[in-house]
């Protein structure tokens, strides 16, 4: 079925790309179609269980993908107005201003951006005030340059925290900064905040609303307005093209089971840097037969997703933090002084809770704790902190997306694995430092657990953009270069993973290209 009204802009997706940009031209007026596969996450006691969230895996999708062995697996995706925000851990950071540029790694280069850091860096301040972030300069020693403070102050490091923040500075020398998060957080008065510094955040969805996610601070905030039209359980499954190839003419969505076709002057794909290769290559026809705005061949490779590690503090030293995810280190970021290649950030994990031991521990202390009682395990994550690094893995274009069918298939690799390595030890050498200097008993554990390919949190790349045709799948407005009103608005944009979270350039983007959007309009 066809549906008789014909939209302005057609927006595919509703996460930190989709919903930021629905927001952004909500106020012109024009007439928008926001379609979201999912529905709206629901508010429910069990947003607070880890049980629940990590070990049943409650919010994650029940579809499958493929490795290159044809061998199923279910990605980490969470399908829900707001996407993956509604989960994320709301670490909201900017670029370094040096990863807008060509870097050496000991494994290869990390491309340049056709765009730099002062492109963006009013839609950074836009997105920080918009995702009402807390943080505070002068303290990141790699931090990019900023016209304006953070909007709000940073979250305060509670005492066992401040205490690593002290030791950290005091023993290793290091330099760690309030790590910038996106929360409804008011310190000072907690009652004008729906923040309550809760330990079920990083990972959870959030049930008081007090994580700045783009279903809240975006999609509930312009979905009543009368030029607004939002279809839940409406999944995209193909773009149909003009018999030219030249402009998307109509939309085919599966709502609630039923196919319809909508049509707009705009159409905007935000479903994620994996599933948007995959629609654009689902759709393939005679005009574009390798799928669409695929030209260059470009669309699906590059795919990047961080080289992530996991990492828990076991010692003697009880930890009755409750908020512990507000320390960053940026020291090592672009290496030491013997590796002068980029190792990556460091930065604290939420709460590690008794119920997540048994699904998230590291492979190293599994055994132990997978017959211990509760009351045991409880003891154990009391004795805990969690940290999280990651390392920018570089763009291959064997690293892609690929489809049959109705499959989708990830082919990945990780590369830059030594400067992985390297900053794990690194770390484990600097809590060695730390436990040493602040325990009488010296006992610790770190067992860490590198992150499987499931793990596509911070997925990027696949339909880069840049000047050239041949060699990038969008033009610096991130319309596809094949197909004058089709753009990709998400983290398939860029041209290299960095090594700080994605999400705040994913916004600022959107930002960015918004501008673009309404200028056209």
């Amino acid at each position: 079925m066809t549906t008789n009204t014909h939209y302005d802009v057609i927006i595919i997706g509703t996460g930190a790309g989709g919903g930021t940009l629905a927001y952004h031209l909500a106020p012109s007026g024009k007439k928008i179609l926001i379609l979201e596969r999912g529905k709206f996450l629901p508010r429910e006691k069990e947003n607070w269980s880890a049980l629940e969230v990590y070990q049943l895996e409650r919010y994650h999708t029940q579809e499958h993908w493929y490795d290159v062995n044809d061998k199923p697996f279910r990605p980490g995706m969470n399908y829900w107005v707001g996407g993956n925000t509604k989960v994320y851990g709301a670490a909201l950071l900017r670029l370094r201003e040096r990863d807008f540029e060509e870097v050496k790694h000991q494994d290869g280069i990390s491309p340049a951006w056709p765009l730099k850091y002062p492109d963006f860096e009013p839609y950074y301040t836009q997105a920080e005030q918009l995702y009402d972030v807390h943080g505070q300069d002068g303290l990141d020693p790699t931090e990019p340059p900023r016209s304006i403070p953070y909007p709000h102050p940073p979250v305060n490091h509670e005492p066992r925290m401040q205490e690593l923040v002290n030791s950290l500075k005091r023993e290793a020398g290091l330099s760690p900064f309030h790590l910038p998060l996106g929360l409804k957080l008011n310190e000072v008065d907690k009652t004008l905040g729906n923040c309550i510094r809760c330990n079920t955040c990083d990972g959870f969805p959030c049930l008081t609303q007090g994580k700045a996610d783009a279903e809240v601070n975006c999609i509930q905030n312009i979905r009543y307005q009368p030029n607004i039209t939002l279809l839940t359980d409406a999944k995209v499954t193909r773009l149909h093209t003009s018999p030219s190839g030249r402009e998307v003419t109509r939309v085919e969505t599966e709502v609630n089971g039923e196919t319809q076709f909508f049509t707009g002057d705009i159409v905007v794909v935000a479903c994620g840097a994996i599933n948007s290769a995959a629609l654009l290559l689902h759709s393939a026809n005679d005009q574009h037969p390798q799928g669409l705005a695929n030209s260059s061949d470009q669309v699906g490779r590059n795919l990047m997703k961080h080289i992530c590690t996991a990492m828990v503090q076991l010692n003697t030293k009880l930890n009755l933090s409750v908020y512990q995810k507000t320390i960053a280190i940026s020291d090592f970021y672009w290496g030491e002084p013997d590796f002068p290649y980029p190792m990556g950030l460091v930065q604290n994990t939420g709460n590690v809770l008794a119920d997540m031991l048994p699904a998230e521990v590291p492979s190293l202390l599994a055994p132990l704790l997978r017959l211990r009682p509760e009351a045991e395990l409880r003891t154990i994550a009391d004795h805990t902190v969690g940290w999280w690094l990651q390392t920018e893995d570089l763009p291959h274009p064997q690293n892609r997306v690929r489809v049959k069918g109705d499959k989708v298939y990830l082919e990945y690799q990780i590369n830059n694995r030594e400067a992985s390595d390297r900053l794990t030890q690194r770390w484990v050498n600097v809590l060695k430092q730390v436990d040493r200097a602040e325990h009488c008993i010296p006992f610790s554990l770190y067992p860490r657990n590198l992150m499987p390919l499931q793990s596509v949190g911070h997925q990027c790349g696949t339909c880069r953009f840049g000047e050239d045709p041949a060699t990038s799948v969008l033009d610096l407005n991130c319309r596809t270069h094949d197909i004058d009103n089709l753009y990709v608005v998400d983290s398939s944009f860029f041209p290299s993973s960095a090594a700080v979270n994605p999400t705040l350039t994913i916004i600022a983007n959107s930002l960015r290209v918004g501008d673009h959007l309404l200028a056209r309009l």
